[in-house]
């Protein structure tokens, strides 16, 4: 079992969190002011940026390759986006298309023997025996006019199938010296975040210039967290704790029993050998996710869950006839972008409460008299519970009109998890992001994507998925997301018991607690938010009874009481969540700073704060949680 984190450091803003880790998932925005400048794009936030989320920050190793590229093959100016399949830059190109704009696509087949030979050679793709070694690695390069770099930048972040950033820097650690080392000619501008959201009819217009990743100078490799090659293998090692790369594919086949539930025994030990979980003639027992029949064969791994998303998305739409699907609750923000941008477009249930199921069924209802011979809708999706409202929707009715009108309904259980909840049952298909509390390290990206053998459209997917899958996830990091998640379950139980003595303890100092001059004015959690709901789908299993996670959001009476609450908790600051540590954000400002009045309509405030607890020590906890109570209380009173 991981140990108890005790202490937290301030870390610079723009450094990694964690500190130190090369592949780190989050960056460190340590103020209320902090994130507004990264999302108005102030020079002294952006950059000091080393990292970021990698959805949202391009991570540095992926930029220096882009740039050799840009330099190379690009014309009058071009860009470019780089991925590690063909059919992945074909869907980007596709995109692109769509808003008008013209790419190029080529591939690189890169070997070590590069290096030696002091230029990149263009080889076939197609005929991997070009290449002496087995380490040779294929590179998909979209080109496109530099200033529609905003369009590629919104795929690389709706869908999630960029480039690995280990990927990139086995690519580079190919690649001649003289190439990999040089200075970048130029630096390109800093461009916009989130582009056309003034055009999307749910969207607040505001024209703020906002960051996506800072420009690739000279600076951006020189700055605090630069480190020398060896220190960050040592790094990678001793606090990914990783395995031989010929053991991918048995950490691959671990990582699909546990997220499958037919591990009997699960352990932490391998000797740095192969993991024990994905031996090939490993007995395994029927599944403990509520559907005994679910297998390994019917999980399927993603580089990232919003990949598992889009890709659920894309299945769907592949095998019932095109209609429209349906977004039910207030999901995190791509999850919408992808049902809006893909296909023909989604009906939307901000709330996700119960009185909206009336209005859902009443849609169904017209739908279905227009049309009585075709689905009304293709599928339903919904977290379970949301982010970062924490509502819980009603799965069993749900379920009933989904038997009823003939669609799929796809849940994302990457907040309640597996071990909490059990939502299944309920569903045709189930995602999650495993770079959350599944790794917990926070330094490796993955998702996953389970079918329900007991639903109707089974057969119907699973042929699809045997007919089509490709494996987009990078060995290397599907060694370190087996190696962190093998003590998942246990870290998932102190986080739990963190998380609802926070909750109990910040409740009953808010308005929504029963104290009328509080400076809190609500706790969104599952045990006070649709508690029936959760309650539903939360295990009961004596010995194995589930909690209600370690995610919460807080809102305040003033957007001055949220900095204050948010500038003095002592614990680390940045987006993501599922930590092993302490992780706080000013949710609506990272996610929602170009549509706050439209996120404020669905009860998504402007001055939320969202806190994902870790596995610090409780009393600890519970102190730094008075300490910023008493500095949002000092400027209320």
């Amino acid at each position: 079992m991981s140990p108890t984190i005790t202490t937290t450091t301030n870390v610079p803003v723009g450094s990694s969190v964690p500190p130190y880790t090369p592949h780190a998932i989050s960056v460190s925005l340590p103020t209320w002011r902090d994130n507004v400048g990264y999302e108005e794009g102030e020079k002294r936030v952006v950059d000091s940026m080393v990292s970021g989320y990698p959805r949202f920050f391009i991570h540095l190793s992926i930029q220096k390759l882009a740039r050799i590229f840009e330099q190379k093959y690009g014309r009058n100016g071009e860009r470019c986006m780089l991925f590690a399949t063909q059919r992945v830059a074909e869907h980007c190109r596709s995109f692109m298309q769509n808003s008008s704009v013209t790419s190029r696509l080529m591939s690189l087949l890169i070997c070590p023997e590069d290096k030696a030979n002091g230029r990149i050679i263009e080889r076939d793709v197609r005929i991997q025996k070009d290449c002496s070694s087995s380490a040779s690695a294929n590179v998909h390069i979209v080109l496109f006019p530099s200033d529609s770099f905003p369009i590629a930048k919104q795929f690389w972040q709706h869908t999630g199938m960029g480039m690995s950033s280990r990927l990139a820097e086995h690519c580079l650690s190919m690649l001649p010296e003289e190439l990999t080392q040089a200075k970048p000619s130029s630096s390109p501008p800093i461009t916009p975040r989130f582009v056309g959201k003034a055009f999307n009819k749910h969207y607040s217009v505001k024209s703020q210039s906002r960051p996506t990743s800072p420009p690739l100078a000279e600076s951006a490799f020189a700055g605090e967290e630069t480190l020398e090659t060896d220190h960050s293998v040592y790094l990678e090692e001793r606090y990914g704790r990783n395995l031989p790369l010929a053991f991918a594919a048995s950490a691959k086949r671990a990582l699909r029993r546990r997220v499958a539930g037919v591990l009997i025994h699960d352990t932490n030990h391998d000797q740095q050998g192969e993991p024990t979980a994905g031996d090939k003639n490993l007995v395994v027992g029927p599944s403990s996710r509520g559907v005994a029949d679910v297998s390994e064969n019917d999980v399927y791994l993603y580089p990232t869950g919003m990949a598992a998303i889009w890709n659920a998305h894309h299945i769907a739409s592949a095998i019932r006839p095109a209609a429209k699907s349906v977004c039910f609750g207030f999901p995190y923000t791509d999850t919408l972008k992808i049902l809006q941008k893909w296909g023909p477009g989604c009906y939307f249930f901000g709330e996700g409460v119960d009185p909206e199921i009336d209005d859902f069924e009443a849609l169904l209802e017209r739908e279905h008299a227009q049309n009585p011979n075709t689905p009304p809708i293709v599928a339903l999706f919904t977290e379970f519970p949301s982010n970062p409202l924490l509502r819980s929707a009603n799965l069993p009715r749900l379920r009933t009109l989904a038997d009823k009108y003939d669609f799929l309904i796809v849940i994302d259980e990457t907040i309640g998890n597996f071990v909490n909840v059990e939502v299944l049952p309920y569903a045709d298909i189930v995602v999650s992001s495993l770079s959350k509390v599944f790794s917990g390290v926070a330094n490796v990206m993955g998702g996953g994507l389970v079918l329900n053998p007991r639903r109707k459209h089974y057969g119907a997917l699973k042929a699809y998925m045997d007919a089509t899958f490709e494996d987009l996830y990078y060995n290397e990091d599907a060694l370190y997301m087996e190696r962190n998640s093998r003590d998942f379950q246990k870290r998932i139980k102190v986080i739990d018991t963190n998380a609802s003595a926070a909750c109990e303890f910040l409740r009953s100092r808010s308005v929504a607690g029963g104290s009328p001059s509080a400076t809190i004015k609500e706790v969104f959690y599952p045990k006070f938010i649709t508690p029936e709901n959760y309650e539903h789908c939360r295990i009961k299993t004596p010995g194995a009874e589930g909690g209600f996670g370690g995610l919460f959001s807080l809102t305040f009476v003033s957007k001055a009481a949220s900095a204050a609450f948010f500038d003095a908790l002592p614990c680390h600051k940045g987006p993501s969540l599922g930590t092993n540590f302490t992780l706080a954000c000013p949710f609506t400002i990272l996610a929602h700073f170009a549509e706050l009045d439209w996120a404020a309509q669905y009860g998504v405030e402007e001055g939320l704060v969202r806190i994902s607890v870790g596995m610090e020590e409780t009393q600890l906890l519970l102190r730094w949680f008075e300490t910023a109570l008493k500095a949002a209380e000092g400027v209320t009173n």
